[in-house]
């Protein structure tokens, strides 16, 4: 079975993020979501409007994940380490770059493939957008 990865916030969940899933679990047979935790969120002075517990909740609501997870608030590839995925998918707007990504992966011997997706309506759905609203 192709296990795929993605990784966000999901504070607002809205259709960009149900777009981001769809395209993402159309590489795999599993789809893992990775929720950042509320600590990480702190940490880098980020409010959140849901709790980790509640944004979990919201997104297991959704027929094409399969599992969800909280990420580590130390190290933020432990869980691709537990979990083994075959991809990682990246939403078109997060931040970090695939080749950087690539690097810290290899550096412990992970392999998974990198995908960027496609952005859905970025002008109406974008995170920075979003933020605008809180």
């Amino acid at each position: 079975m192709t296990t795929v990865m993605c990784f966000g916030t999901f504070d607002i969940l809205h259709l960009g993020h149900i777009n981001y899933f769809q395209q993402a679990k159309m590489l795999g047979d599993l789809l893992i979501v990775v929720i950042a935790r509320d600590a990480t969120k702190q940490h880098l002075n980020k409010k959140t409007l849901f709790s980790e517990n509640e944004r979990v909740e919201l997104v297991q609501a959704i027929s094409c994940v399969t599992k969800v997870v909280l990420g580590d608030t130390k190290d933020h590839l432990k869980v691709i380490e537990n979990e083994k995925p075959d991809f990682l998918c990246l939403g078109y707007d997060q931040d970090i770059k695939e080749t950087v990504l690539h690097k810290m992966l290899m550096e412990r011997n992970l392999f998974p493939k990198i995908v960027r997706m496609k952005p859905y309506k970025e002008n109406k759905y974008k995170s920075s957008i979003i933020k605008k609203i809180k």
